[in-house]
């Protein structure tokens, strides 16, 4: 189960920044994350200042 970013992304960059995997790049307008790549860590989840991303 990867994780998703949500609309109230505010493209800040930290979740790429902590994301062990590099599974997360900026798309158009928010972050977004590659679900093939992602780790189902949590990591991205507790780093997002805006509370943005969540377990799919």
């Amino acid at each position: 189960m990867a994780y998703v970013i949500s609309d109230d992304c505010v493209s800040c960059g930290t979740c790429a920044a902590e994301c062990p995997a590099e599974a997360i790049s900026e798309g158009d307008g928010k972050y977004v994350i590659d679900a093939d790549s992602c780790l189902d860590c949590g990591t991205c989840e507790a780093a997002c200042p805006t509370g943005a991303i969540s377990a799919e």
